[in-house]
């Protein structure tokens, strides 16, 4: 230990001989403590994300329970502080709109409350760069705790996964491939389990990131929900943070430019979530590591994707990663593409925590001599459709459209694309390219997961599968197919984006990253004198500040007052 008791910081709170602690430790009598229960021991928090409406964080309820014997059984004395769910399928309009709402209420709870360390429990998808970001600022002692994947899902003896046999079938019924009682039949089997989505979506990625940052006990993010390992795994969490409080492990420790350069590798080694990219960026700064999108797309470059999974895979699901070994395997496979000297908060640098890892499944997880696809799962364009950069995941494309020229077929809204792709008489062929715009952080606003526009109904009758596709919008992390998103700066504050034309031709080379449209400099200028600004969604309120601070895409949509350049976090709150 180097830490004394008389040091904890919540001792400023109970130890001092005076009345205002004295109401402190009257208060917790209240509720039934003895000072033996609280005295001169780590006081736990334990950030819980579960709510009614979050089918993801159904087990924390009962997961919780198990933080908190690990964290009795090492010494400490657990709190559970209920924060902001943030349900992926439930919140609306976006449920980016409100990660930094509970990256506020995560940093702030943890500075005005009596608390030595935290176990972050989430995995729904801004669950994980949320609660991250608010504990990266806060600066205390934290351990993050994966919700875990679900079990896969089973429609007549074929394996689902969520979101992306979600598109898939929905386009068959769309074209009238499958009936209404088979589409009812996809619903009842494709979530079965609690846990967060199995497929390598947003949810799965930034649970390993959030391990390859070193966040996150070794292996823990590859458990799947419903396993019994997973409580292990929980009460594991309550008893490493204490000892994490007695060390002084805090975050500064752990996130530094090497764990960024490991969690960026093994998001491109597992055919990440295009989601990564925001979220990414958003933690990599408020830890004070300067990303760049072209970090990111020089890390897509010389990552292989190794994992196997769907969506950038074509079988397998999370449940057969994790028997497959999981992450720590995974990562051993590539340790040399990584920073081994990491350190982590299990208190061993990156490279201690993989020895004896093993792949059990090397059609699951692949050598890098035998990858699924020869690059990482990311790719940034730029261009002057983009000249801020927009993301694209080439892995989930068909490979045609990785060079494509087309013209555009433009929306200016997600409701006038709704009312027009399932017309017969839409003036449109396999070579257009779709542009869904005023969907960025501003416009949305949120930035809503609208990026993978449905291909039009008679394109799905022709046979066609894939079109190009282009937004400032996001995607869900489980979709597929050749969209590029997040286009910077966006449509609403007057990005190239808002320009486009119906009929203008847009050309995409992948290779050669870059994205254009093929329209004279002359003609922009006049047609960028005659652009007006939308009128902003909110006047007053969260929507409103959230609409004034949000930062673009390519610079991770924090707020601009959150950022660690834009001053100096609050210190210790005054206790009188």
């Amino acid at each position: 230990m180097t830490k004394e008791t008389a040091d904890l910081r919540s001792a400023r709170w109970f130890a001092p001989d005076d009345l205002r602690s004295s109401g402190h430790r009257s208060r917790m009598m209240q509720m039934g403590y003895d000072e033996k229960d609280w005295g001169r021991k780590p006081i736990i928090a334990i950030l819980n994300t579960w709510s009614d409406l979050n089918a993801c964080h159904a087990h924390f309820k009962d997961r919780v329970e198990h933080v908190k014997r690990g964290v009795l059984q090492a010494g400490g004395f657990p709190v559970e502080l209920p924060v902001q769910s943030l349900s992926e399928s439930a919140l609306k309009p976006t449920s980016m709109l409100y990660r930094n709402f509970l990256a506020m209420e995560a940093e702030e709870l943890l500075r005005a409350h009596p608390v030595d360390g935290a176990v972050l429990m989430g995995g729904c998808d801004k669950t994980t760069p949320a609660l991250v970001m608010g504990a990266i600022s806060a600066g205390f002692p934290m351990i993050f705790l994966p919700a875990g994947p679900m079990l896969r899902g089973n429609y007549k003896g074929e394996w689902l996964g969520s979101g992306s046999d979600a598109w898939k079938y929905w386009d068959e019924r769309r074209a009238g491939a499958i009936t209404e009682e088979q589409w009812t039949g996809v619903e009842e089997g494709i979530a079965r389990s609690y846990g967060h989505c199995m497929t390598f979506g947003t949810a799965s990625t930034m649970t390993a990131i959030a391990e390859a940052l070193g966040l996150t006990l070794p292996g823990a993010s590859s458990i799947p929900a419903a396993d019994v390992n997973h409580m292990r795994m929980s009460t594991r969490c309550g008893r490493r943070i204490v000892e994490m409080v007695w060390d002084e492990l805090t975050p500064d420790k752990i996130i530094t430019p090497d764990a960024v350069h490991n969690a960026t590798t093994v998001a491109m080694a597992t055919g990440c979530s295009t989601n990564a990219v925001v979220h990414l960026l958003s933690m990599a700064r408020r830890a004070g590591v300067p990303l760049t999108l072209d970090d990111l797309d020089k890390a897509g470059r010389t990552t292989p994707v190794v994992a196997n999974i769907r969506p950038s895979g074509d079988k397998y699901l999370m449940e057969d990663f994790y028997y497959a070994g999981g992450l720590r395997a995974l990562m051993s496979e590539i340790k040399d593409l990584l920073k081994l000297d990491a350190m982590t908060v299990s208190g061993f640098p990156l490279g201690e925590t993989l020895k004896g890892a093993e792949v059990y499944n090397s059609d699951v997880i692949r050598p890098l001599s035998n990858p699924i696809y020869h690059e990482g799962s990311l790719a940034v364009l730029k261009g002057n459709l983009a000249p801020d950069g927009c993301v694209m995941k080439p892995s989930a494309c068909e490979p045609r459209l990785r060079v494509h020229e087309g013209p555009a077929l433009v929306f200016d809204s997600y409701p006038e694309m709704k009312a027009m792709i399932d017309r017969e008489d839409l003036d449109v062929t396999a070579d257009h390219v779709l542009i869904l715009r005023n969907a960025g952080p501003k416009g949305g606003p949120g930035m809503p997961e609208w990026g993978m526009l449905p291909i039009p109904k008679k394109i799905l009758k022709q046979g066609f599968r894939d079109m190009l596709r282009i937004s400032d919008a996001r995607m869900s992390g489980t979709s597929y197919g050749a969209c590029i998103l997040h286009v910077a700066p966006e449509a609403h504050v007057g990005g190239p984006l808002s320009l486009v034309r119906t009929g203008d031709i847009i050309r995409v080379d992948l290779p050669n990253r870059s994205i254009d449209m093929l329209v004279d400099e002359a003609t922009l200028a006049r047609r960028r004198a005659e652009w007006v600004a939308p009128a902003d969604k909110y006047e007053r309120g969260y929507g409103w500040m959230f609409t004034k601070h949000i930062k673009q895409a390519n610079e991770g949509c924090d707020f601009d007052f959150l950022e660690r350049e834009f001053g100096a976090t609050a210190g210790e709150p005054d206790i009188f």
